[in-house]
């Protein structure tokens, strides 16, 4: 790690394949990678220099002579990189509304355990996408002291769901069936009702966005994505 961005190693092995770094390995060239942006920063000119002062201290060790890319160019292409991270990073969320008095939070833990949600330690609710990850999450709203709650968000994380998942069409269909479970209403943020129209618009618009993350070629929930928007 150089700051809060991870460091990758990967060498050209004897068989002329690129691979990461194993023990043991025979390898004629090495290339080391930081990774540009997250959600929070972009690389910064620090970072660089250490990573660079790693970088000549190894190949001093192996008796290697390393390419530095050209800083300029470097912050240059992580500023632009942040930049595309932070206009892409969107989360889209429905909201329940209760239809009478607050849902009990031991009730609706039952509800949302049958409805497939797990409960993780931190208190969040989340929907496995049954490969180890999950598809979207679920906030009561209130704290972990609170009893009783009137209203549920359900949020998901649009650039990390890749598109085959159909992460939003999950959640509306998730939140509808929990309409019939709990007597409740789907609203949005000003607690306005979310008609069917309406989220059919919003569904056409992450196909949109979708598509502008496959022309940067960083496909919503690739590898590549899900490093970026950490």
């Amino acid at each position: 790690m150089v700051g809060n961005k991870p460091v990758h190693y990967i060498g050209l092995a004897v068989s002329g394949e690129w691979e990461p770094i194993v023990h043991g390995g025979v390898y004629t060239k090495l290339q080391g990678g930081v990774q540009l942006a997250s959600r929070s920063t972009a690389l910064n000119e620090l970072e660089y220099s250490e990573l660079v002062t790693r970088l000549r201290a190894m190949a001093d060790e192996i008796g290697a002579e390393p390419e530095i890319p050209d800083m300029i160019e470097v912050m240059a292409e992580a500023r632009n990189l942040h930049r595309f991270v932070a206009g892409h990073d969107a989360q889209l969320g429905v909201n329940l509304a209760s239809n009478g008095a607050p849902w009990s939070i031991s009730t609706l833990l039952g509800a949302l355990e049958k409805q497939g949600f797990d409960l993780r330690p931190d208190g969040r609710y989340v929907m496995p996408d049954g490969e180890g990850s999950h598809l979207f999450t679920l906030s009561t709203n209130v704290t972990l002291a609170e009893e009783t709650t009137a209203r549920l968000t359900l949020l998901l994380d649009v650039p990390c769901v890749a598109p085959a998942r159909d992460g939003f069409g999950a959640m509306v269909a998730c939140a509808k069936s929990l309409v019939g479970r709990l007597d409740a209403t789907i609203v949005d943020d000003y607690n306005q009702p979310l008609s069917d129209a309406a989220l059919a618009e919003i569904a056409g618009q992450v196909q949109d966005f979708y598509t502008e993350m496959d022309d940067a070629d960083i496909p919503a929930g690739s590898t590549r994505a899900l490093r970026l928007f950490s």
